[in-house]
Formats: structure tokens, C-alpha cells, sequence
């Protein structure tokens, strides 16, 4: 049983290895294979039980340990607080700005996601699936906002005539 498999990381294959390992590329009892330095290394098999979850890449403090939580948390927050006040403009009948603004802040996510190195709670997935979702969900809010009755900002011709042969 590998170390992965019995709930060991990745790494502690190579730190359990003996000194006077052989240098060839042979798997032994373990699952674990050597290199051409004799060190021993996990295989890229799945472990059978997980014991716990990688930090998603970019997933470390937006600001120094030193810092106070809100302060190393700020994309996430500043995220939060744009759409807090879209939610509130929605809430006060102002529901165009609202929504759109909703959409605007996760485009911003989207936007820190890929600018920045490190953001905190922000990052959920990998960086890119992280910035596809927020990038995809914010546009469909905006555009969906955009194109709301009465009087919409946005007119799609196409989609009233797909209406229109849909409901016949």
C-alpha cells in the first residue's frame, strides 16, 4: 500500500526512503517508484480514502499573517460588498442597477481571480474554472438585466422571433 493510499502526502514516500535505495525506475511492494537518484516518489494514483483537501491554487492570504482578517480577505469582501449593495438597490426597487451591479461584481471576481497571485476565500476551483464560472455568471446577470421589461436596455431581434416560434 502506497503512502497516498494509506493517508500519507505525496512527499512522504520520498522522505521514507532509505538512504541505500537502487537507482533504477523498479516499483516495489509499496506502489512507490524510485528515480535516478535512488529517492522514492508517491505514485499518480488517487489515494483510496481522502483525508483532507488541497488549498485551491492562489487560495493562500491576499495580505500578510500580520494583517486583520478583513485585511487578508479583501477581494473576497469587496466582492461581497458590491453585491450586497446590488441586492439592497434590488431590495429598494432600483432593480435594473441592482441586478447589473450583482453581474459587475462577479465579473470583478473574475477579473481579481486572474490579476492577482493570491485571493484568499475567493478561489474556490483552479484558477481558471474559478474565472470561467464568475466570468460566465457575471455576463449572463448583466446581460439578462440589460434585456429586463419594460423598457430594456438591450434587444436581441433574434431571440423574439425564437419566442415567438417556441410558444406557437
Amino acid at each position: 500500500m502506497s503512502a497516498e493510499a494509506s493517508g500519507g502526502t505525496p512527499g512522504s514516500a520520498a522522505r521514507d526512503a532509505s538512504p541505500g535505495t537502487s537507482g533504477d525506475a523498479s516499483e516495489g511492494a509499496s506502489g512507490s517508484v524510485s528515480d535516478e537518484r535512488g529517492k522514492k516518489r508517491g505514485t499518480r494514483r488517487f489515494p483510496l480514502w481522502t483525508r483532507d483537501t488541497a488549498r485551491p491554487e492562489g487560495g493562500g492570504r491576499a495580505a500578510p499573517g500580520d494583517a486583520p482578517a478583513p485585511a487578508r480577505q479583501w477581494p473576497l469582501i469587496s466582492v461581497l460588498a458590491v453585491t450586497g449593495l446590488g441586492l439592497l438597490l434590488t431590495a429598494f426597487d432600483v432593480f435594473r442597477v441592482g441586478t447589473m451591479l450583482v453581474g459587475l461584481a462577479l465579473l470583478g471576481g473574475a477579473v481579481l481571480r486572474w490579476v492577482l497571485p493570491s485571493v484568499g476565500m475567493l478561489a474556490v476551483r483552479s484558477r481558471f474554472t474559478d474565472m470561467v464560472t464568475y466570468g460566465i455568471l457575471g455576463l449572463a446577470i448583466v446581460l439578462l438585466a440589460m434585456m429586463a421589461q419594460p423598457h430594456p436596455w438591450l434587444r436581441i431581434p433574434f431571440l423574439q422571433d425564437t419566442l415567438h416560434f417556441t410558444v406557437r
